[in-house]
C-alpha cells in the first residue's frame, strides 16, 4: 500500500503579517472573508470616474465582478489586509506575500492590490499580459469597498481632497 503523501508544517498565517512590516507595511491584520466589503457601486466608480477604465487588463470591464470577487472570497478562511502609504508600495508587498504563501504551502495564495497596475504602458490588451507574475487586480476593480473593509478591521481611511494629503493604500492576501 503507497505512503500517504506527507504534508508539511505550514507557519502560522499570522506570519506573513510580521513579513509585511518588515516589508514596509504600517499595518497588517489578519481577517475573515466576512469582514471583507462587496459591492456593485464600486466598480461604477471606476467606470465613471478612473481614466483607467477599459485600459488595463486588471481593471474593469477585464477584472471580476463584485458577485464573482465574493464567491471567490469566501472559498478561504483567512485574509490578510496589509496597509501602507503611498511612499511603501502595498501591491509589491502582497505579490511577494503571494508567492511566500504558495511556497511554504499555502496553494491558495492570491494577491490583489491596490490602485491600477503600472507594469506596462500602454497595457497589452490584445496580447494578454506580458508580467503575469507580478499583474493583480486592484481590490476596487474587483468590486471590494475599501473603506468598509479597512474601518471594519479597525485600520484608518479617509478621503482626500488632494493627493498632498496623507493616503492610505490597501491590499488583500487571500491565503486559505
Amino acid at each position: 500500500m503507497p505512503k500517504a503523501a506527507s504534508r508539511k508544517k505550514l507557519p502560522p498565517a499570522r506570519f506573513f503579517c510580521g513579513r509585511a512590516l518588515e516589508m514596509g507595511a504600517l499595518h497588517a491584520k489578519i481577517i475573515k472573508p466576512s469582514r471583507v466589503t462587496t459591492a456593485q457601486w464600486v466598480r461604477l466608480k471606476c467606470q465613471y470616474g478612473c481614466g483607467g477604465y477599459g485600459k488595463r487588463l486588471t481593471c474593469p470591464p477585464y477584472s471580476p465582478s463584485h458577485e464573482q470577487t465574493r464567491r471567490m472570497l469566501d472559498e478561504y478562511r483567512r485574509i490578510l489586509l496589509v496597509h501602507s502609504s503611498p511612499g511603501k508600495i502595498v501591491r509589491e508587498i502582497v505579490i511577494t506575500l503571494e508567492r511566500e504563501a504558495f511556497l511554504a504551502g499555502y496553494y491558495k495564495a492570491f494577491a490583489i492590490g491596490c490602485g491600477p497596475c503600472g507594469q506596462c504602458k500602454p497595457c497589452s490588451l490584445e496580447k494578454g499580459c506580458l508580467h503575469p507574475r507580478l499583474s493583480r487586480p486592484a481590490m476596487e476593480a474587483c468590486g471590494i469597498d475599501v473603506f468598509a473593509t479597512a474601518r471594519g478591521a479597525g485600520l484608518p481611511i479617509d478621503t482626500v481632497a488632494s493627493r498632498d494629503e496623507p493616503q492610505n493604500h490597501y491590499s488583500l492576501l487571500l491565503i486559505d
